[in-house]
């Protein structure tokens, strides 16, 4: 039992090495930076000008569409890059269960195609 705990010793090492270098990286900062805030410093910068609205608006719910349809498409590649790596090794079972992940995917690109959830105006 005792060489099986021996094993995790360098995982909790490197644990306690993360917290020490953690704690030292907010608590230094705070105790080296200089702290002397103006109204310069304090009011809000946007693109080199003063804002001239509310931050606080609401954004168009398209924006968020393309985000959620970004993401989806993006995992798709994420998944075809180590299943081309790997397909020699995997056989035609991976083969054919991609081509069905692919095809489910087109189907769902082509209805939101025809849904118009690509057109931005």
């Amino acid at each position: 039992m005792n060489g099986l705990l021996l094993e995790y010793l360098p995982i909790l090492v490197f644990l306690g090495i993360a917290v020490v270098i953690g704690i030292a990286l907010l608590v230094i900062p705070m105790l080296l930076a200089p702290t002397k805030p103006d109204a310069e410093k304090l009011s809000a910068y946007e693109c080199g000008f003063n804002a001239f609205s509310d931050a606080r608006v609401k954004f168009d719910v398209r924006f968020y569409l393309v985000s959620i349809l970004f993401i989806i498409f993006d995992l798709e590649v994420a998944f075809l890059f180590p299943w081309a790596i790997t397909i020699r090794q995997t056989g035609a079972f991976a083969f054919w269960s991609m081509i069905v992940f692919l095809g489910v995917l087109t189907i769902g690109f082509i209805y939101e195609w025809k849904k118009g959830a690509l057109e931005w105006e």
